[in-house]
Formats: C-alpha cells, structure tokens, sequence
C-alpha cells in the first residue's frame, strides 16, 4: 500500500530516470491518483516538468543552451499514445518531389484528436482525425493520401507532369497496391481519383471493383491536377471549367 509520500517519491523517481519525453497519469497505474496529480503539478511548479494540456506533461531535457524544446522531428517519438504525426500540404508534396517549395507555416496531419500546441508550435497548421488506419502507414504512404486529398494542387508541376510523376511513383514496388489497401477510409474525392489513376495504370477492374462501388454514382468530385486525366470521368470527375 503506498502511501502519498511514498508515492511521490515513486513518480518523482521514474520521472528523474525516464529521460525527455511525455507523462501522463496512465504512466503511474498503481499509485494513488491524487498523489500523481499533486507530484505532477508540482514538479512543474518547479521547472522539472512543463504541463502541456490537461494530465499531459513533458520532461525536457538540459542542453549547453537551456532546456530543450520539442520540435515536429520528435514529436513520432513523445508522442506515441496521440497517434502518429505526418507531413501535410506543400510538405507532403515535397516529400514526394513535386514542389521544391518550403511551406510558409508547418502544417502536419495526425489520426489524434488533437496535440499540445505547446510541441508542435502555436502557427502550426493542424489535421486532426485523421482515419485510424493512418497510424500504420509510412511517412511516404501517408503523403501520398494528403496529396491525393488536395487533389494534386500543391504541386507545382503542370497537370500532364503532375499525372506523369504521379503515375510513375505509384508504379515502384506495389506502391498502388499498398495504398488501395488503406484507400477505403479515404474521402470520396481521394478514392475517386486513385481509381481514376488505377485505371489509367492498366490495373484490372476487379481490382477497383470495391473502390468504385464505394462511391454515389451521383457525385461529382473536382479533381484538380489529375482533371487531364482520361480515366476522370468514369470516376466522377467534375466536368473543366471552359474559362
């Protein structure tokens, strides 16, 4: 049976040990849960921990310049419980080479609800609920989902180059295939346009099959860089604007 002062010692002892990184009171199961409250909200009343949102708190480390601050680069690492952390936007696309471009704001897309603003910077740009799946996939698989949910615009490459680039990528080792897997929790636009370049890449119609029927024959889904494409309208692409 612990009692609150042994307790304290307790938390107070894993957290000293525990390096940089992240707390939360699911970390001291077993103890007094007032005593983890009051011994986390004191150490950060003494600078050993920085509270970032309620029951969460993180434990920097000392550098030559100070206490270290946590950036997007480690935010996979401190925050493993929120789900992961992806490039988004201008920075997914130049992940996958088609802008060379450097985004204004940073801008990532994670399948938690929400993450301390506190890690990741209050001008972030932030995508949260992200679908479940998100969490198993690659940096690059999950670009390709973001980029495909712009429907190309954040490339800056023509349309013809944009489809090229794209067609050819997704052609390296069962890189379609890997995300067709996944493409099912995706939105209508993002499905629509990966059957559209399915399609276009010669895959089989069964393969596409349950791509398709997932989608309202009745919808129309604008498809920006990929509207050149020759498989868009039997994908429900949005008829070009003649202006």
């Amino acid at each position: 049976m612990f009692t609150s002062q042994k307790a304290a010692k307790t938390i107070a002892r894993k957290i000293e040990y525990g390096g940089e990184r992240l707390w939360r009171f699911d970390d001291f199961r077993g103890l007094p849960p007032g005593a983890v409250a009051q011994t986390l909200s004191r150490l950060a009343r003494q600078g050993k921990l920085e509270r970032l949102s309620k029951g969460i708190y993180y434990r920097p480390r000392q550098t030559s310049f100070g206490k270290s601050m946590a950036n997007p680069a480690t935010l996979q690492k401190l925050l493993p419980k929120h789900g992961k952390a992806f490039p988004s936007g201008i920075a997914a696309a130049g992940l996958l080479g088609f802008t060379t471009q450097a985004p204004r704001q940073k801008e990532i897309a994670t399948s938690a609800a929400s993450l301390p603003r506190k890690l990741i910077g209050q001008g972030t740009i932030l995508h949260t609920r992200r679908p479940p799946h998100w969490d198993s996939l690659s940096e690059e698989e999950a670009a390709w989902f973001d980029f495909l949910r712009h429907a190309g615009k954040t490339s800056e490459l023509s349309p013809e180059r944009t489809i090229n680039r794209t067609i050819a990528l997704l052609s390296e080792k069962g890189q379609f295939e890997k995300l067709l897997k996944s493409a099912l929790s995706e939105p209508p636009r993002c499905r629509a346009i990966l059957g559209a370049l399915g399609e276009k890449m010669g895959k089989k119609p069964a393969m596409l099959e349950k791509l398709r029927d997932s989608l309202n024959p009745l919808s129309r889904f604008d498809f920006g860089q990929f509207i050149t494409l020759t498989t868009a309208k039997n994908w429900y692409a949005k008829a070009r604007s003649k202006a």
